[in-house]
């Protein structure tokens, strides 16, 4: 099991980037969860057994990888910190309130 935390900076709050998130993480089957973080990043735990689509869902977060025009207008990333983690598994991709 292939397991990341990453934190993603940029203008993610209040344009749907968590949406898209999990729209994208669905679409590959990856599991995990997305938050809002107080200093006005984003949070994401994913995992899957398929090292191939945790690269892919990295490359549409950090918009190297066509989305189909699912990423808001107004969403703009200009960072992403990724890196291996440990946390228990996950059954689905939801927003953490």
């Amino acid at each position: 099991m292939f397991k990341v935390k990453m934190i993603v900076s940029g203008r993610v709050q209040g344009v749907g980037f968590r949406y898209f998130v999990i729209i994208s993480a669905r679409e590959l089957g990856i599991l995990g969860r997305v938050w809002n973080n107080d200093d006005g990043t984003v949070g994401i735990l994913a995992q899957t057994d398929d090292s191939q689509k945790l690269e892919e869902f990295t490359a549409l977060i950090r918009g190297e990888k066509s989305s189909k025009g699912r990423l808001s207008p107004f969403a703009k990333v200009t960072y992403v910190e990724s890196s291996p983690t440990s946390f228990p598994d996950f059954t689905d991709f939801n927003i953490k309130y």
